[in-house]
């Protein structure tokens, strides 16, 4: 599929779009309760239930608009559709809470089988964006994966020891600041690995 000319700020919308309407349908609903097929549900299942269309229709329109996916997006629509279904379907918010330890311990686990094989999977998905030494790569992915795993170690924390509102706080806001920092603190090894653009000395 041929990518379509878009506006620069149509993709960062359509990616964070839907967690913003997330926090702020949560923020409308979170002390009503809805009877619903004679079931009672809270406002955090009734907004779980309206998200899981709402991010299936902006992963389409970024596949649409742009031709491509990444392996992130898939696969957070898929487990945010299974578990976020399984929350509603069964009325139990835990369900799409564990979803973001599942999608970080995911990807620690393919970034360290690579490790392992002594390849970065991270360079195949920013070696465009960011050009590093094979070494740089691998230090890279290995600080990333494990960063990964306190994410999802946080996750865990907050979603079983603290309310539903600083859940959905951290993650509206702190998930994404935390990987924001992330990146910002790896300035000393990209400047140390960093490799000359293909064609320039």
């Amino acid at each position: 599929m041929t990518a379509r000319p878009t506006p620069g700020w149509l993709k960062p919308a359509l990616e964070l779009g839907p967690v913003a309407l997330f926090f702020a349908g949560y923020l409308w609903l979170r002390d009503d309760t809805f009877l619903i097929g004679g079931r009672e549900y809270d406002g955090f299942i009734v907004v779980t239930a309206l998200f899981i269309p709402l991010i299936l229709a902006s992963t389409a329109a970024l596949w649409w608009l742009t031709g491509k996916l990444s392996q992130m997006q898939i696969v957070t629509a898929v487990l945010v559709t299974v578990f976020g279904g399984l929350s509603v379907w069964l009325n139990d918010e835990r369900f799409f809470k564990m979803k973001p330890t599942l999608i970080y311990l995911l990807f620690a686990a393919v970034f360290f089988f690579g490790l392992w094989r002594g390849r970065s999977y991270l360079q195949l998905v920013l070696s465009e964006a960011m050009p590093l030494t094979h070494a740089g790569w691998l230090l890279l992915t290995k600080r990333m994966a494990w960063f990964f795993v306190g994410l999802a170690v946080a996750n865990e924390v907050i979603w079983r020891t603290m309310s539903t509102d600083a859940w959905v706080n951290f993650k509206t806001f702190g998930l994404p600041i935390a990987m924001f920092a992330f990146f910002i603190a790896q300035a000393g090894l990209m400047k140390t690995h960093a490799t000359a653009p293909e064609g320039e000395d």
